[in-house]
């Protein structure tokens, strides 16, 4: 069966790893706001998910992606009812919506650059939560429940936004993962049944 999950992966995977080692097609794919502001390249909002700053940040993203994505993917098929490209569009559109405050805040800033899948990750991620928020989800060793990781989760990146400094785009992370729970929500508003039905029945 076709599995959108893991080609995302495979394709992320192989466009990464060969950055490493090509600098050159780093700087084409990265997300770097002057570069639409001036030169109107919008695909930078996609491909920028597509590279990753080393081996931990891919493998780190990559394998949420996986154990969360995978689930994701069969539930919009199987709870939801939804054709598999709702997955694919739900992934494409968080690449690209989580990065627009950013590019508000940097449009002219030519020192500024973020990459990765981290927006996107975090929709799927979010989707999830929406669907199971009692689901346990490993921090470090300890299991706490998805909507409980999911607050802490979005308290921790609006803070860390407004902390600033580093190389961590936390705009995306926030933005993503509220793009995940409103696309879900918009595209079977029913969904929001289950999570309020589920938050009615914790179990641990």
């Amino acid at each position: 069966m076709f599995n959108i999950t893991l080609y995302i992966i495979a394709i992320t995977s192989i466009i990464s790893i060969t950055g490493f080692r090509n600098g050159r097609l780093v700087d084409e794919l990265i997300f770097w706001p002057p570069a639409i502001t001036k030169k109107h390249q919008y695909y930078r909002f996609i491909t920028c998910g597509l590279i990753h700053a080393d081996y931990m940040h891919l493998i780190f993203n990559m394998l949420t992606l996986y154990f969360f994505g995978t689930v994701m993917e069969a539930h919009y098929q199987g709870i939801l009812g939804l054709q598999k490209w709702y997955y694919l569009a739900l992934y494409i559109g968080a690449l690209i919506v989580s990065n627009i405050p950013t590019y508000l805040k940097h449009r002219n800033d030519y020192n500024y650059r973020s990459l990765g899948a981290s927006g996107a990750v975090s929709a799927v991620l979010f989707a999830f939560i929406l669907l199971q928020p009692w689901q346990q989800i490993l921090v470090l060793v300890f299991p706490i429940p998805a909507i409980i990781y999911g607050g802490l989760f979005l308290v921790y990146s609006v803070y860390m936004s407004k902390k600033g400094g580093g190389n961590v785009n936390h705009d995306a992370h926030f933005y993503g993962a509220l793009f995940g729970i409103l696309f879900t929500i918009a595209v079977r508003p029913d969904v929001l049944d289950i999570f309020l039905n589920e938050l009615k029945h914790p179990h641990f």
